[in-house]
């Protein structure tokens, strides 16, 4: 027999069952030999199809890491999270439409230089018109739901994205740790997005990107699990025929994949909230196909597998796809059972147009108010638009333009509370910026991590680099219009992660002869990224600072 020999909680611990195909071998295999390891011929193939999992099973010790790590981010994203009072950059748009959706199913106009009077408590100022929108509902029936709860006020609409933000360090946790067969892998990827400058400000505004960032990563996860769902279900079928493979067959047919389902759901979610969201579902859905065929080749099923692109591949498409697109109707449920929102009367008052025809006053009107939304994102409007935070895609991954959500400049000496002496002056900032050394680790770790993927054939690293680049790339086609560095949040998760095993790979198996030597680089990197955090939190926060203080955080000058 070979035993693999694993150490508990280490991020490089790999498949360790039975073979009978050799003598008795003691051993460490390393995260990195993951992909080699499985298709060593000393393992069968029902082991092979295990990949790994077994080191999933410390659920409990699981659980309380993610809570643990989870409850010190919402601590941190807490405090004195209605400072300032204030509706702060996009928050004059989404506040308001959040309380009015939930009132009338859609959203209103409200008037202009209204914030103030908002502020102080007065809620019925509203129009009683329409509001022309461009994204879809469910982020503001979310920050919505927090003004239901704690009344219209800064605490109020930016109660739920502080929930969300804390559940997108749940969900990282998870999906690292299910991606690296490793809780501790998991617990540094929380952690590091724990200490996220931009994760940490989105998570205290009430914009729409922090719900997107939230369903997109649960997705993901979604996937991850279904692959392996999938794989355990085909070793299960191996074992239950007394087979060592399907011997060119291609095999029985999965027709129920609760995990396909809940990505498919999860995935109609994230469009609710931005419609980019279908550039992560289509790459992911793609990816999960073709890990279908390998499972099956893998499997034994030769040139047969091929067909699961279309037999998997359909049903996948029904799961993913068209229960997405469900779900995303869903989320304009209140626009659809309501008559007052913007173009929901179109096909009425325009009987003879096609979509009126074809589709009726309802679906005609929904479809109609899409291709205003669409040609409002890409027509010339938009992209005659300037602002002075516009922040070209190439430079997101480091962070050369972060943006600004509020500031207050020029405070004298000795108003409100400013120490300044001389010609100085105070400030107070809200600066949307990733924490440096994370973001910087961070891409250096993505340019790392696709030599893996590629080289050394790790599918694990593929799934958030392709991930990422989903949500990323696509800005690239947009940006002729302003775009901000803020729209990043939905990538920072998945770098994280990467961040994560690359750091795994550093510290080594928990009885490596460099796991000494590993840990104290990997405890100096998270320390760093800790530190940093610290020291950027005064721009994050609004509190009062000297000017020179402030500037002395400023370390480029595209930050200013």
């Amino acid at each position: 027999m070979t035993d693999v020999e694993v150490s508990a909680g280490s991020p490089a611990d790999l498949p360790s069952e039975e073979s009978t195909a050799a003598p008795a071998v003691h051993r460490m295999i390393p995260l990195p030999r993951l992909r080699r390891s499985v298709e060593q011929p000393t393992l069968t193939t029902i082991q092979r199809l295990r990949d790994g999992q077994e080191h999933l099973r410390d659920r409990l010790t699981g659980w309380v890491v993610t809570l643990a790590i989870t409850a010190l981010a919402f601590v941190v994203r807490l405090v004195n999270l209605g400072y300032p009072k204030n509706l702060v950059f996009d928050e004059t748009y989404y506040a308001k439409d959040g309380w009015t959706i939930w009132k009338y199913g859609y959203e209103k106009q409200w008037p202009d230089k209204i914030n103030d009077q908002v502020v102080a408590g007065k809620t019925d100022v509203y129009l009683n018109q329409p509001e022309f929108v461009v994204h879809p509902p469910l982020g503001k029936w979310l920050i919505g739901l927090g003004e239901q709860l704690f009344g219209m006020n800064s605490f109020g609409w930016r109660f739920m994205p502080l929930v969300f933000g804390t559940l997108l360090v749940l969900i990282t946790i998870r999906m690292a740790r299910r991606l690296s067969r490793s809780t501790l892998v998991g617990a540094i990827a929380g952690i590091l997005l724990t200490f996220d400058g931009l994760s940490f400000v989105m998570s205290r505004i009430a914009l729409l990107d922090i719900f997107q960032a939230f369903f997109l990563v649960a997705a993901v996860t979604a996937v991850i699990v279904d692959r392996d769902y999938y794989r355990s279900w085909l070793a299960d079928q191996l074992e239950l025929r007394a087979i060592p493979d399907f011997g060119g067959r291609f095999g029985p047919v999965l027709w129920w994949r609760p995990w396909r389902v809940v990505a498919g759901v999860l995935f109609g979610l994230a469009m609710g909230c931005k419609w980019n969201s279908i550039f992560v579902l289509a790459a992911m859905g793609v990816l999960g196909v073709f890990w279908d065929v390998g499972a099956r080749r893998l499997a034994g099923s030769d040139w047969r597998a091929w067909w699961a692109a279309l037999i998997d591949g359909g049903l996948a498409f029904i799961k993913l796809v068209v229960l997405g697109a469900l779900v995303y109707v869903l989320t304009w449920w209140g626009w659809l059972t309501t008559s007052g929102g913007w173009d929901r009367d179109w096909a009425t008052k325009n009987p003879n147009e096609p979509l009126a025809v074809h589709l009726g006053s309802m679906w005609g009107s929904f479809v109609r108010y899409h291709l205003d939304i669409y040609n409002f994102h890409t027509g010339d409007y938009i992209k005659n638009q300037t602002h002075p935070y516009d922040a070209h895609p190439i430079g997101w991954l480091v962070m050369a333009r972060p943006i600004g959500i509020d500031a207050i400049n020029g405070i004298q000496a000795g108003a409100d509370g400013c120490p300044a002496t001389g010609e100085e002056t105070c400030l107070r900032v809200i600066s949307a910026m990733g924490t440096p050394v994370l973001w910087w680790m961070a891409a250096l770790a993505l340019l790392a991590a696709v030599v893996w993927w590629i080289a050394g054939r790790d599918w694990r690293f593929g799934v958030p680099i392709v991930a990422a680049m989903a949500t990323y790339l696509p800005w690239f086609a947009n940006a002729d219009r302003p775009v901000f560095f803020f729209y990043a949040i939905c990538i920072v998760p998945f770098t994280v992660t990467l961040l994560a095993m690359m750091l795994g790979l550093i510290l080594g198996p928990a009885n490596g002869p460099h796991r000494r030597r590993g840990a104290i680089i990997v405890g100096v990197a998270v320390a760093l990224v800790v530190a940093n955090f610290a020291y950027i939190y005064p721009v994050l926060t609004d509190q009062l600072m000297i000017y020179r203080d402030w500037l002395s955080r400023m370390w480029l000058r595209s930050w200013i």
